[in-house]
């Protein structure tokens, strides 16, 4: 595997930067204590392609790969971790399936304004009763003549309270269990489809969260992505590329908490020497950096799987998920680390430690939580027992 960026890459990872220090960062901490939900910046990504890096250009998107998504969200989620993962539920959640299994149609009047910036989406896959277990679906889709009919309720939406369209799914023939499950694209503003306001969370908190309520929403036969009872597999399917998104705001929330522990360390001074000349301070640096690289290298094997298998078909399951367990799990330990390091300060709101912190919690619980990731590791070692590590 080629560890070096292409020219291509190495632009979009300096232009996203850019667009990140001087637009994103100023308002991170703002966000985060108003909840306001950042749709202005989510614009302004999108007029610089980064709405739908993957997606290709005929459908509105900027036609680049998923090694340069993984860059992408991890350099936007560095700043603030509530637009990474806004980022990453558009490009991941609903751009990707609508690409892979929609019509001609579909793509035109779906992915082409999403992929844009233009149109904004969300993924509603989770219920009360739904987590872990996504194939206990109670949400209902019932088909009269060439319109379904759906009831039910969809819990921790994120980018749901500011959606235009929603990747939904349903369930249209219990007796199927997960093979009676269907996905629906559904224009939030159809009579029936209710929001609640936006829940306060430990963090990413203006990520727009909200619960869906579905009263007798009508949604035409037309935009039913994938035949009826393919919606378990497209939800799967997803979930996979989008661990990949999880994994890289994990880093970029670990990053920015080790650069400012790093910082701090050479600035702060105690028995009348900076921190940093401490060994065990150093200690604590040189574990997080070996930390940050490991996951860095692992998300972007992910992503370089994901690509191999859209070229030659196949599946990237067993990368994605080692990915995002250690991704998810190293932000934690970095971000803990990095705190500690600030000491008294870090646990103030004048320090982006606090918020890196908080961020970096949720990655261990979105989009599969890390036992739900361990047992697909171990799934995919036993499917093959001479699958090779490495």
């Amino acid at each position: 595997m080629n560890l070096d960026l292409t020219e291509d890459q190495q632009l979009l990872q300096t232009s996203v930067r850019e667009f990140a220090e001087g637009s994103v960062r100023p308002r991170a901490a703002v966000i985060d204590q108003s909840g306001e939900f950042p749709r202005d910046l989510f614009r302004a990504a999108g007029e610089l392609g980064l709405a739908g890096v993957a997606v290709p250009v005929e459908y509105g998107g900027s036609g680049m790969d998923t090694v340069a998504y993984a860059i992408a969200i991890e350099e936007i989620s560095r700043t603030c971790a509530n637009m990474g993962v806004i980022l990453s539920v558009n490009n991941s959640l609903v751009c990707d399936p609508i690409e892979k299994f929609g019509n001609e149609e579909q793509k035109k009047r779906f992915l082409t304004p999403l992929a844009r910036g233009e149109k904004l989406g969300c993924f509603a896959l989770t219920e009360p009763d739904a987590g872990s277990d996504a194939g206990n679906q109670k949400t209902r889709a019932i088909l009269e003549g060439d319109v379904y009919r759906i009831t039910g309720q969809k819990v921790f939406i994120t980018c749901g309270q500011a959606a235009d369209l929603c990747l939904l799914f349903a369930m249209t023939n219990p007796e199927k269990k997960t093979r009676g499950i269907s996905a629906f694209v559904v224009d939030a503003s159809t009579p029936g489809f209710d929001r609640s306001r936006h829940q306060v969370k430990l963090g990413v908190n203006a990520s727009g969260t909200v619960e869906i309520f579905l009263t007798d929403v009508c949604v035409p036969a037309a935009d039913r992505l994938g035949e009826e009872g393919d919606g378990f597999k497209i939800a799967m399917s997803t979930l996979d590329g989008g661990r990949i998104g999880i994994a890289a705001q994990a880093v970029g929330i670990a990053t920015e908490a080790f650069e400012a522990a790093v910082a701090y360390s050479k600035a702060r001074k105690a028995f009348g020497r900076p921190i940093s000349d401490f060994q065990a301070l150093r200690f604590y640096i040189a574990d997080m950096a070996t930390d940050l690289d490991a996951a860095r290298l692992l998300t972007r094997k992910a992503a370089a799987a994901k690509d191999t298998a859209r070229r030659n078909g196949g599946r990237f399951s067993m990368e994605a998920a080692t990915a995002k367990l250690f991704a998810a799990e190293m932000a934690q330990r970095v971000t803990t680390k990095a705190l500690q390091i600030h000491g008294g300060y870090g646990y103030t709101k004048e320090y982006p430690v606090e918020r890196n912190f908080r961020d970096a919690r949720i990655t261990e619980i979105y989009e599969g939580t890390s036992e739900i990731h361990r047992l697909i590791i171990a799934r995919e070692i036993f499917r093959d027992s001479g699958l090779q590590i490495g």
